[in-house]
């Protein structure tokens, strides 16, 4: 959360250097799109096109483990020059925020999506929108460092450029700013939500102009409506929370088995390479973005025993991909693997409850946000993503549902995520729930000390310290007949033996007296106790001594909040003990 109010003149400057992220990663988004178009129709289908092609018409042969393993060696050597490349990207973005302050290195901005357009380009079963979202935050954090910025600005402009990436490639702005929040920023301000809209707009009106107005995905015509339709959502929401869990549970076991090969991390890519090649050549569209098949299964365009090998052989091919240290994106295949496990569950009731109503393609596009939300701890991004994707209203009721439940079983099964298990791994906890600061809504004359000792402003040294000996603070206040603080006396300002003891303690004091007003918050308080370095802060009011704040006290806010977590008796419980209260009477 932000400690204190961004002044007006620097949120416009925040804003406006938005503006310029969100067109930047708009363009960054059109070249890598475009890009990923390229390589792919030159290295797999030997033509010229600035379009994804259709894997359904791509017929592989050995050339296909040639490219793979050829393009895989490319990252590689990147890799060397670029480590951050590895990986799917949100998860490096995240610890740049956690660890370096959201210093992103320049070369990230470059060798990201050279390195994406390549893995994708070459038969790589990712989606490209990690990659561009680490584009756009590295963007976004390179002119945070040019410019005079400070850490927490920095990491607004970072999450700027991540959601204008996100934002850019499927024209779902509201999601990505939810993305942005839920995963990059770990706070919730008018400082970071104002900047954070205008980058994504910005980024989605690019989206615009290059690919259309229209939904993403085409999706036909569903009734979600009625009360008798939403247990069967809410099993599958059960359902995709279990599916999550075998995503990501599969996920670090094979990346656990490459880290466990007695061959160098260089090789990684190029056995994932094989591996996912190895797929394809049996399910060619398990190859590549995979978004003209994600439409294809929201509309049924497959036929079962399709969507089911499709599915297997997507998460077969993406498990050892990702886990391999390659470069590529999730967010496509997770919709891909759970479209498929969605229209599997839809056909299975609505064959047994042909009355329902309930279609496969509807529960191919609730399973699709219910196990994105699941497996990468983002609920509320999820729902809203897939609602952009669609601009389908009626999904709403049944997605949320679904979610909801879906992120009930995952959390109890999983301790991390797929965005937070990297980060496990380094030694780093990232706090995913977010909370007012107690300390920001607690005033200073709710938790200050009343009682206060003080010193007469004639009392001796020899007073001080023995106050210092009786007394329960190390500092007091010294206070003249009309009660005003005029100074505070410190143990160590008593500690020298070459003061006098009948010298006045005012003498050894400190006169350039730092107070604080009864009405301030406390974490105001904090923060002049830490930039000051003192441990007492004399609490006045009207020039009058009214308390004492100290550590101790700061804590104690921190404490009630704690109380308000521990679990209180219920109603029959007080009722009873009263009664046996009254008895013992």
């Amino acid at each position: 959360m932000s400690t204190s109010k961004t002044a007006p003149r620097r949120l416009l400057v925040l804003t406006a250097l938005a503006a310029v992220i969100g067109l930047l990663g708009g363009a960054a988004a059109y070249v890598l799109l475009h890009g990923i178009a390229l390589l792919t129709n030159v290295a797999l289908f030997h033509r010229f096109g600035w379009d994804l092609p259709d894997f359904s018409d791509f017929h592989p042969g050995v050339g296909l483990m040639i490219v793979a393993v050829l393009g895989a060696l490319v990252i590689s050597t990147m890799a060397k020059w670029a480590p951050e490349i590895r990986g799917h990207g949100i998860p490096e973005a995240m610890e740049a925020i956690l660890v370096d302050e959201s210093r992103v290195p320049p070369r990230a901005a470059v060798a990201k999506p050279i390195s994406a357009a390549i893995a994708i380009g070459t038969g790589g079963p990712f989606g490209a929108e990690g990659p561009i979202i680490v584009t756009g935050g590295a963007l976004g954090s390179l002119i945070g460092q040019v410019l005079p910025t400070s850490p927490s600005e920095r990491k607004i402009l970072l999450a700027c450029g991540a959601a204008a990436g996100m934002s850019a490639t499927f024209g779902a702005p509201l999601a990505a700013v939810m993305l942005a929040i839920e995963l990059l920023l770990f706070e919730f301000s008018s400082r970071a939500f104002v900047p954070l809209v205008v980058s994504s707009s910005l980024a989605a009106g690019i989206h615009s102009m290059a690919f259309g107005t229209g939904p993403l995905f085409e999706v036909p015509a569903h009734n979600y409506a009625g009360l008798d339709k939403l247990p069967f959502y809410a099993l599958l929401g059960l359902a995709c929370g279990l599916l999550a869990v075998v995503i990501n549970h599969g996920l670090f076991f094979i990346e656990a088995g490459f880290r466990r090969l007695p061959v160098g991390e260089f090789w990684h890519p190029a056995i994932g390479a094989v591996g996912f090649a190895a797929v394809g050549y049996f399910v060619p569209r398990a190859l590549g973005v995979g978004y003209g098949s994600i439409g294809n299964v929201l509309a049924g365009r497959y036929a079962l025993g399709t969507v089911v090998a499709l599915g297997v052989a997507k998460l077969l091919a993406w498990w050892v991909a990702l886990a391999s240290g390659t470069s590529g994106g999730t967010v496509a295949p997770l919709l891909l693997i759970s479209g498929c496990f969605g229209t599997l569950l839809g056909t299975v009731v609505e064959h047994f409850f042909p009355g329902v109503g309930v279609s496969p393609g509807a529960f191919a596009l609730v399973a699709m946000a219910a196990t994105f939300g699941a497996s990468v701890g983002a609920t509320f991004t999820s729902i809203v993503f897939l609602f952009e994707l669609t601009r389908d209203y009626q999904v709403i009721l049944p997605m949320m549902l679904a979610s909801v439940l879906a992120e009930l079983v995952a959390s109890a099964l999983m301790d991390d995520t797929l965005m937070t298990e990297k980060l496990t791994r380094h030694g780093l906890h990232v706090q995913g729930d977010y909370a007012i600061d107690v300390l920001a809504g607690t005033d200073v004359r709710d938790v200050m000390s009343r009682e206060v000792q003080t010193l007469d402003e004639n009392a001796t040294v020899a007073d001080a310290r023995h106050l210092m000996e009786c007394g329960q603070h190390s500092a007091f206040p010294i206070v003249d007949h009309d009660g005003r603080c005029t100074a505070v006396v410190a143990r160590e300002d008593l500690l020298s033996d070459a003061l006098d003891p009948g010298a006045p303690a005012s003498s050894a004091a400190a006169r350039d007296v730092l107070t604080i007003e009864p009405g301030r918050t406390v974490l105001e308080a904090l923060e002049v106790i830490l930039r000051e370095e003192v441990g007492h802060l004399p609490v006045v009011e009207d020039e009058q001594l009214v308390g004492l704040l100290t550590r101790t006290d700061v804590l104690r806010a921190r404490s009630r909040e704690m109380d308000l977590e521990r679990r209180q008796p219920g109603f029959r419980l007080r009722v009873r003990n009263a009664h046996l209260g009254a008895i013992r009477r």
